[in-house]
C-alpha cells in the first residue's frame, strides 16, 4: 500500500475547495455561532500532547453548558470523569484544540479551533455550579477559527434516525467489555452496577 506524503500529491487527488467553503471561516463568534453553542448539549475536544499524540474527548451537559464569554472566548466546565486528565494535560503542553459542537436532530455542526488554557478560578467555577457542585476546573478557549460544517456525514450515517440504530442488545455492556479487555475482578454485572451507581451520584 502506498501513502500520500506531500501536500502537492494530496491536492492532485482532490479538487480545490469551493469559494463558499473558504469564505465561511470566521475569526470570531457571530450571533449564529453563539445561538448554536447556546443550544448544544455536547462537544468533542481534540487535543495533542507535546509529541503529537492525539486525543478526542466528549463533554456533555444541559444545552448551553458552554459559555460564550465574548466574541473571541468560550469556557467549558470540566465535569467529573475518570481523572485520566488526557485533555487537560495535553493543553498544558500544547494549547491548540479543535472543537465540534452538536445539536440533537440537526445535521450541521459548528467547528471551533483555538488555543485553550485551564483555570481553577473560584468565580469562574462558581459560574458553572450545578446543585452547588462546582467543576474542579474550566477550560477557556481563545477562538481562532469558527465555521459551520455541512450535513453530509450525518446524512450518510443517519445518526439521528432511530430507524437506523442497532438494537442495544447487539452490543455488550461496558461491564462485559471491560471484563474481557482488562480482566476485572468480579462479574461484568458487578461492574455495570458500580457504573450505574457512579452515574447517579457523580454526574456533577
Amino acid at each position: 500500500m502506498e501513502f500520500v506524503s506531500s501536500q502537492e500529491e494530496l491536492r492532485r487527488i482532490y479538487k480545490a475547495p469551493g469559494e463558499r467553503a473558504v469564505q465561511k471561516e470566521l475569526r470570531a463568534i457571530d450571533p449564529h455561532s453563539r445561538n448554536f453553542i447556546a443550544r448544544s448539549p455536547f462537544v468533542l475536544i481534540g487535543s495533542q500532547d507535546a509529541e503529537g499524540n492525539a486525543d478526542v474527548t466528549p463533554k456533555g451537559d444541559k444545552p448551553g453548558f458552554v459559555a460564550v464569554l465574548d466574541d473571541h472566548t468560550i469556557a467549558i466546565p470540566d465535569r467529573p470523569g475518570n481523572n485520566r486528565l488526557d485533555t487537560l494535560e495535553n493543553i498544558l503542553v500544547n494549547p491548540a484544540v479543535g472543537l465540534i459542537f452538536f445539536v440533537p436532530g440537526m445535521n450541521e455542526t459548528l467547528r471551533i479551533n483555538g488555543e485553550a488554557r485551564i483555570t481553577a478560578d473560584d468565580t469562574m467555577r462558581e459560574r458553572f455550579a450545578v446543585d452547588e457542585k462546582q467543576p474542579l476546573s474550566v477550560i477557556v478557549v481563545r477562538v481562532r477559527a469558527v465555521y459551520m460544517h455541512c450535513a453530509k456525514s450525518f446524512l450518510r450515517s443517519q445518526l439521528w434516525n432511530p430507524e437506523s440504530w442497532p438494537p442495544r442488545s447487539a452490543m455488550p455492556t461496558l461491564g462485559e467489555i471491560l471484563k474481557d479487555q482488562i480482566e476485572l475482578a468480579g462479574t461484568a454485572a458487578d461492574t455495570d452496577r458500580a457504573l450505574e451507581e457512579a452515574y447517579r451520584k457523580t454526574l456533577w
